[in-house]
């Protein structure tokens, strides 16, 4: 047996179940992407596999210390400091890339680090744009250009779950 995990669901067919999951992977949808890990961060808009428009970006954030006493604190500080205003900048980014295209968006993807993404959520402009929320959660590398147009092909697939093992 096995499960058929199609990409925005549910799966409607008339019929000839194979043809309908064909025709339901194939279909066009206008996907926001937004894929932010600590120090990066990419949002775009994709018309099927074609990218709309997109914007990508980084910001430097320190990685911690090893030192200890005072010099350990006000490194976390400044480290902190830099998180927040490289999430700031995520946000900037998806409220000025993915806002203007909302009301002909499907869906909206995440990814990167779901501890930012979840910082993001925080952000009141992006709520109308986290309520279009799908999945999955894409697992990428630091988002660059290169990894936000490789994205359709992570969230257009339809996965296959095994659900009991062959006979032996």
């Amino acid at each position: 047996m096995a499960e058929c995990h199609v990409p925005f669901p549910p799966l409607a067919h008339d019929g000839d179940a194979i043809a309908g999951l064909i025709a339901h992977a194939n279909s066009s949808k206008r996907v926001g992407v937004l894929l932010v890990r600590l120090g990066g961060y990419a949002a775009g808009v994709f018309d099927g596999d074609r990218l709309v428009t997109s914007k990508v970006g980084a910001r430097l954030v320190h990685g911690r210390s090893a030192a200890g006493g005072w010099s350990q604190h006000r490194f976390a500080r400044r480290r902190e400091k830099q998180s927040t205003e490289a999430l700031q900048a995520a946000a900037d980014v998806a409220a000025r890339v993915l806002l203007p295209h909302i009301d002909s968006l499907d869906a909206l993807i995440v990814g990167g680090d779901k501890r930012a993404i979840d910082e993001l959520r925080e952000d009141r402009r992006l709520t109308a744009l986290f309520a279009l929320e799908r999945e999955p959660f894409l697992t990428v590398p630091d988002p660059k250009l290169a990894v936000l147009t490789e994205t359709p092909s992570l969230f257009r697939a339809v996965r296959i779950r095994i659900t009991d093992a062959p006979p032996a």
